[in-house]
């Protein structure tokens, strides 16, 4: 499948079921707590990119696009919110995607948006664009798995989902990979231009004509998680490391791995969403 093809696919993601129900019941209260609103919301990579679909649209018409969740909601309100998530746990009731362990998706996914966030600070980058950026990286590949069914289990085999690779070898056998079918997306939805060019260019973030520093960061940050899905020994992890991108951000090898501590989401975190 052609990838113009595939971005005109209308699939439908899962959220994370138990975000949705919390979340519905704290718009339920009589006085919501926006703050417990937004941590929601920032844990569901699907409801992040929904709401920002949202905000970006050109119903609103906006001179600057949104980039946050924060900002998302102080635009939308709470009965848009509501509405979204409805429709998420109508549509959404959990839908398996073949291939994909949904659990740590989540939790990979949720590692690389707080690795962005830290980065991001440390280059003197966009924070709050850089944690969505990283929340919803991966969405694309969600977006493969559920049209392309056959061809992503058979590459299962030699690169797993999550692994170092996996970008490669996508665009190996079809000429595209996940980055580039959530750019996609992410460019139909009118999403901020810097994230569009992060998610496109994040596996290669000097092939962009005009170098995007948030499309860096995301690199080391997903570069980062997915070296310690495959469980990379130290010495590969500096034999490997991506000196050129942490060069142009004026970041060096310690100051990324010294982020990982008190970064890594644990299983803990995980529990509490499912």
């Amino acid at each position: 499948m052609k990838l113009e093809e595939l971005l005109a696919s209308s699939e439908h993601l899962p959220s994370i079921p138990k975000v949705i129900a919390l979340l519905l019941n704290e718009l339920s209260r009589d006085e919501p707590d926006l703050r417990k609103i937004t941590q929601m919301i920032n844990t569901d990579p699907v409801l992040t990119t929904r709401l920002l679909r949202l905000a970006n649209s050109a119903q609103f018409q906006l001179a600057n696009k949104i980039s946050s969740v924060s900002e998302a909601l102080a635009l939308l309100g709470l009965r848009q919110v509501h509405s979204l998530a409805t429709a998420a746990a109508v549509a959404g009731a959990f839908k398996g995607i073949q291939g994909m362990d949904m659990n740590a998706f989540w939790r990979y996914s949720l590692n690389v948006a707080r690795l962005s966030r830290s980065l991001a600070g440390l280059a003197k980058q966009n924070q709050a664009a850089a944690f969505t950026a990283g929340l919803i990286h991966a969405t694309g590949e969600l977006v493969m798995r559920l049209a392309l069914s056959a061809e992503m289990t058979a590459m299962d085999a030699t690169v797993p989902p999550l692994g170092l690779k996996r970008a490669s070898a996508e665009r190996k056998l079809l000429g595209y990979s996940f980055a580039q079918v959530g750019a996609g997306f992410s460019r139909e939805w009118q999403f901020p231009q810097p994230i569009v060019d992060a998610l496109e260019h994040q596996d290669a973030p000097f092939d962009n004509d005009v170098y995007e520093p948030l499309a860096g960061v995301l690199h080391l940050a997903v570069w980062r998680s997915r070296a310690r899905e495959d469980r990379l020994e130290e010495q590969r992890l500096i034999y490997y490391f991506p000196d050129r991108v942490a060069l142009a951000l004026k970041l060096d090898r310690d100051m990324v791995f010294g982020e990982d501590p008190l970064e890594w989401s644990s299983q803990a975190d995980v529990d509490v969403m499912l």
